[in-house]
């Protein structure tokens, strides 16, 4: 029979001793009850043959003897195993031999398994360790490449910051040059309108509005918006080092960052096994959805140099374009300050032929300042036709505002309205200021009426005015160096 499992044991309904076989009892209690056994233990199941069973049928019965013979009875029939036909097993030598082979094909399973087992976690341990080296490896090359784009980026923003503060130090410089041409032309200012006053002193018809005064207010308004332009350019390069500043800024924070981060990869790429210092970071490598990715790290610092390199090439047009306007300005103020000489002296030819000359720019003073009344007049309903359109977008704009949760939109529309009521604004303020410059051209024509009304007769007092007064304190204009700010 075939044994599955471990190997059963056998089970006797009296204690074991020392023999192999069971030991055979004189007692004659063991063979009164054969039932006494299976009452005892009813898993034991007795293997018995045909003949055993034959010969117990044929063998007297023992509780038919009398007790006083039980002693003799028991002396007498000795049970030896010799003495049995039939030995009482309970598996035949083919069911020890097969358990046999199978606790060896079993051992020899077991035994390969291990052996299989082994060779594979050897071989899982080889690879494992292959794979921890190579992706080490891996990682301390990428670190390397990282170091390498770090360097490239901090030379790239060294070489812009140097640039940029070269750039800063020309702006800077030009600057002050404007600043100080700026300031030279306080004193023309002042000797224009101070000859525009004296000129205001002529008494009766002499007070004219003659080329010297025309070309005294040209030069006023020369001199005027030279100083406004000036003032705008100062006020655009102003802002344009304010703005080279913030990006000078950004580009040493971005160049700090990338030290820090080269000083943190660096210590990183030389860390080995056997380095100080290492430890467990149990999370570590969860991904943080705030970090930036290479691709966005690029960008940031190549959108930082881009901007510093449209900044820079903002900046050098705004250099060029205060150099052309110191020379233009200085070379407008000139041209103005010749024309009004030439005009003074031409005047000063023309007083004999001046009480002529009067009521012909009288009437050109009249249609002048008709004229101009005119303008004031369109000026003013141009600003008040304005004031509809300017109050439609704005009424658009505020009930735009309405509107609920994400229907609150920077839409075109939006933009549209934004760009009309800012256009319509400066479309105001330009008619507002038109008007307030035609409004000053008004009252100066009128005081020029006035002068021609009044002050045309005396002609001494008006050359005495043109040549001694205003001549005189002309003679002090900056020269042409001064006035494009080198000295």
């Amino acid at each position: 029979m075939e044994l599955m499992g471990s190997t059963l044991t056998s089970t006797y309904t009296r204690p074991k001793t020392g023999h192999f076989l069971p030991a055979i009892s004189t007692s004659a209690a063991s063979y009164r009850n054969n039932q006494s056994a299976l009452a005892v233990n009813p898993s034991v199941s007795l293997w018995r043959s045909n003949n055993f069973y034959q010969s117990s049928d044929a063998a007297p019965a023992l509780s038919c003897v009398p007790r006083e013979n039980l002693d003799l009875v028991r002396a007498k029939t000795m049970f030896y195993p010799s003495n049995r036909t039939v030995l009482t097993t309970r598996y035949s030598p083919d069911d020890w031999y097969k358990s046999n082979q199978n606790n060896y094909r079993q051992s020899e399973s077991s035994r390969k398994s291990a052996e299989r087992l082994r060779k594979d976690t050897i071989r899982l341990i080889q690879d494992k360790n292959q794979l921890t080296r190579r992706t080490q490896e891996t990682s301390s090359k990428n670190i390397g490449e990282r170091l390498n784009s770090i360097v490239f980026w901090k030379s790239e923003l060294s070489h812009e910051i140097d640039n940029m503060v070269t750039e800063i130090t020309a702006l800077a410089e030009v600057k002050r040059r404007l600043e100080r041409a700026l300031a030279e032309t306080e004193g023309p200012f002042q000797v224009s309108q101070e000859c525009l006053y004296h000129r205001e002193k002529r008494m009766s018809i002499d007070l004219v509005h003659d080329d010297v005064e025309r070309s005294l207010i040209k030069e006023v308004e020369v001199i005027r918006s030279c100083q406004e332009r000036m003032k705008r350019v100062l006020d655009k390069a102003a802002a344009q080092l304010a703005s080279n500043r913030g990006v000078q800024h950004e580009l040493e924070k971005d160049m700090s960052d990338k030290a820090a981060a080269q000083r943190i990869d660096d210590r990183c790429h030389h860390l080995r096994n056997t380095s100080d210092g290492i430890g467990f970071y149990r999370g570590i490598e969860r991904l943080d959805p705030s970090l930036s990715l290479p691709e966005s790290w690029s960008r940031f610092t190549d959108d930082n140099i881009l901007r510093s390199q449209s900044e820079r090439a903002a900046s050098q047009k705004l250099r060029d374009e205060m150099e052309i306007l110191m020379n233009t300005t200085c070379g407008e103020m000139w041209n103005q300050f010749n024309t009004v000489n030439v005009a003074f002296s031409n005047r000063t030819s023309e007083t004999a032929d001046a009480k002529n000359s009067l009521q012909t720019h009288l009437a050109k003073t009249l249609q002048e300042i008709f004229q101009t009344e005119m303008l004031i007049e369109s000026l003013k309903k141009a600003i008040r036709e304005k004031e509809c359109p300017l109050k439609v977008a704005q009424t658009r704009l505020e009930e735009r505002t309405r509107r609920p949760n994400v229907e609150l939109c920077r839409d075109n529309p939006h933009h549209s309205l934004v760009s009309e009521v800012m256009e319509i604004e400066d479309t105001i303020y330009k008619l507002r200021e038109r008007l307030v410059e035609a409004e000053n051209t008004l009252q100066t024509l009128l005081k020029t009426k006035v002068a021609l009304e009044h002050d045309l007769s005396i002609k001494a007092n008006s050359l005495f005015l043109d040549q001694e007064k205003c001549m005189s304190i002309r003679k002090s204009f900056p020269s042409m160096p001064r006035l494009v700010g080198y000295t």
